[in-house]
């Protein structure tokens, strides 16, 4: 089993289509403009699976995608190099030494699984990083146009007033 997580980091509209097909076409899963997805696949058959980010709804804008794919490791594999393989224990700490290898595989699991939520939420940091400079950029774009328009509406009203109380006409003496 098999654990994906996408989810788009920047660009226009935050959203993009996704997909998963297995190495003989079946399409397993089909999500259209969406800005984020957890999914769970059951590898039903040998081979490579395809995962497609389809931005072609929105050909002006680039997106940027974080995804992560998380394989859980097949039952009945040990790493090569494990520590339980080394070790050969006595009849009397037989019991005791595999309470502790329970112990520290599940502190290894979980140690694992922590790691991928850091990775996970740092995927949603950096998002909401970009959205905030993309927003800091339309702030300090539309506070300089203010700016401008403000001071051309100060040069017009002094101007105006000015021309108030200048006198036109000529006078000879």
């Amino acid at each position: 089993m098999s654990s994906l997580s996408h989810q788009v980091i920047g660009g226009a509209g935050l959203d993009v289509d996704f997909s998963v097909t297995t190495p003989s076409g079946i399409l397993l899963i089909m999500e259209r403009r969406r800005s984020d997805g957890v999914h769970t696949v059951e590898p039903t058959e040998a081979g490579d699976y395809m995962i497609c980010f389809d931005n072609s709804f929105s050909t002006i804008s680039e997106k940027l995608v974080f995804f992560e794919l998380i394989f859980d490791s097949q039952q009945g594999e040990e790493e090569p190099d494990s520590w339980a393989d080394i070790v050969e224990p006595d009849e009397l700490l037989d019991i005791k030494i595999e309470d502790i290898k329970e112990s520290i595989e599940s502190m290894k699991s979980r140690l694992e699984r922590s790691m991928q939520m850091q990775t996970v939420l740092r995927a949603f940091e950096a998002r909401d990083r970009n959205l905030q400079e993309s927003n800091l950029g339309r702030v300090n774009f539309w506070s300089a146009v203010n700016l401008g328009v403000l001071v051309i509406v100060a040069f017009l009203q002094v101007y105006m007033l000015k021309s108030l109380f200048e006198d036109k006409r000529k006078i000879r003496t």
